[in-house]
């Protein structure tokens, strides 16, 4: 027998004759790639029987629309679980904030800043402000990053 009759035989018939089980068997023993192609065929109808469609609890098999559903439902729920594991709501990041501008602005009053300032001159507060600036900026540009979907669904945008 030729490689397509036997894969025709293997590909129509869920429960084949003996004599054609046999027949199969002997091709496969001397054709290595028909032999891979019973493999994979098998291996693809044992996960479509037992893992693709599971069984519920009375023995029906949910439809595949119900199993892809599901699947999604539960990818859906595991990225949003992973998406924010701990992470700070928006009150979280407001107050955050409110503590790294109050902890900046009063900066100034530490340290003995107006001798600093006085011996050093304008050079010295150039890169305050800057130091100042990026680090807001920054805070501002996580802050609506992360929270992107949440503003616009607010502000309508």
């Amino acid at each position: 027998m030729n490689c397509s009759k036997i894969m025709d035989m293997v590909y129509e018939e869920d429960s084949m004759p003996f004599v054609n089980q046999i027949q199969v068997w002997v091709h496969s023993l001397f054709c290595p790639r028909c032999a891979q192609k019973i493999e994979l065929y098998e291996n693809s109808r044992i996960i479509l029987r037992e893992d693709f469609l599971p069984e519920l609890s009375d023995g029906v098999r949910i439809s595949l629309e119900d199993s892809i559903m599901a699947k999604v439902t539960a990818e859906e729920e595991a990225e949003e679980a992973y998406a924010s594991p701990g992470g700070l709501s928006t009150r979280g990041w407001v107050i955050a904030g409110l503590v790294i501008l109050i902890s900046l602005a009063t900066a100034f009053f530490g340290l003995d800043f107006k001798r600093l300032a006085t011996e050093s001159g304008m050079s010295f507060l150039l890169p305050v402000g800057i130091t100042i600036g990026i680090v807001l900026t920054t805070y501002g540009a996580f802050f609506i990053g992360s929270h992107l979907k949440e503003l616009s669904e607010r502000f309508g945008l």
